[in-house]
């Protein structure tokens, strides 16, 4: 049977899982005494990251196909070009690949130790926090 320590290995490097019931009952993220638990609170941070991600897709989301109807309305035949939500879902895909591949790298200065989860988790936070922070803008742009 995998330990939690296992189990919170195997849940960050697959960037999947919750990490909202600390596996240990004394765990907390305001003064982490342990390796695994400075892991678990780096998982459960990028998990709210990826949170506020995904919402802000929603939002910039819409707003992209509504330019994209408003566009078809002036100009049904297009211009022969990707529209703005088609573009938006390339860059996304790519900023994704991008943001693992570049994190999994990040991680291997310690790859294989205790440490590389917490590594990939902080990564993928802070590369997660800035995307969020780009898309805010791009929803905000002028139409």
């Amino acid at each position: 049977m995998l330990n939690a320590y296992v189990t919170l290995v195997l849940l960050a490097a697959a960037g999947q899982g919750s990490y909202a019931v600390p596996p240990g009952s004394d765990w907390n993220c305001e003064d982490p005494t342990s390796q695994q638990e400075m892991n678990w609170c780096a998982a459960r941070e990028y998990e709210a990251a990826d949170q506020a991600l995904n919402e802000q897709w929603s939002i910039v989301r819409a707003k992209m196909k509504a330019r994209d109807a408003s566009f078809e309305k002036y100009q049904p035949d297009g211009d022969g070009r990707p529209g703005h939500f088609e573009s938006l879902l390339e860059a996304q895909r790519a900023w994704l690949t991008y943001r693992d591949a570049h994190c999994r790298v990040d991680g291997y200065s310690v790859r294989g130790g205790s440490l590389e989860p917490m590594l990939v988790a902080q990564c993928k936070t802070s590369l997660t926090k800035a995307r969020t922070q780009e898309l805010i803008e791009l929803a905000n742009s002028p139409d």
